[in-house]
């Protein structure tokens, strides 16, 4: 019975003038959300916060019972979002073979060098994939002539889970590893 009555006193409510629903030709605010967070993380934190302060030594060790050590993690973050990114621009962009060309089999990085290029090549291609997306003729809701339904939209919440879940990783191997705030 208490059910019905408080169902009652919600739904007897004046309607209110609701938001205009985003459509093609008004989608600068999920832009600007979908920019937001790919920038900055909100409830999550970023990869450069997840790398931020972690000792070179740690960066290829692999915990006892995880497959991955952080730079496999980088790695495959890097591949990953390069190949959305890509994939979203052209239908000529070809996949790297799944999974072997999507994880390394090295530990770890072979250089400062490769760690610090893996890095700055994970913020260009945000940059870059951030840049279709403010673009003024881009659409986020029609599906890309190649592929299999995929849209921008579709394609840039697959970027932010995917990097979302892997920056957690990196971060539970590093609280593993004793290297965690």
């Amino acid at each position: 019975m208490k059910k019905k009555t408080e169902q009652k006193k919600t739904t007897g409510k004046k309607a209110t003038a609701k938001k205009p629903v985003a459509s093609p030709q008004n989608s600068e605010e999920p832009v600007m959300y979908l920019v937001s967070h790919l920038k900055g993380g909100h409830a999550h934190a970023t990869i450069e916060q997840a790398l931020d302060g972690l000792p070179e030594h740690l960066r290829g060790v692999a915990v006892a019972g995880l497959p991955y050590s952080i730079w496999q993690l980088v790695y495959h973050i890097r591949i990953t979002q390069w190949d959305i990114m890509e994939f979203s621009k052209s239908a000529k962009h070809k996949s790297p073979k799944w999974p072997d060309e999507y994880w390394p089999k090295e530990k770890a990085p072979h250089s400062n060098k490769v760690w610090n290029d893996t890095i700055k090549q994970i913020k260009d291609d945000r940059d870059e994939f951030i840049s279709l997306l403010e673009d003024k003729n881009a659409n986020l809701y029609t599906p890309f002539p190649h592929g299999q339904g995929q849209n921008l939209l579709k394609e840039a919440l697959l970027i932010l889970d995917h990097n979302g879940y892997h920056t957690a990783e990196i971060i539970m191997v590093r609280r593993l590893l004793g290297a965690w705030k």
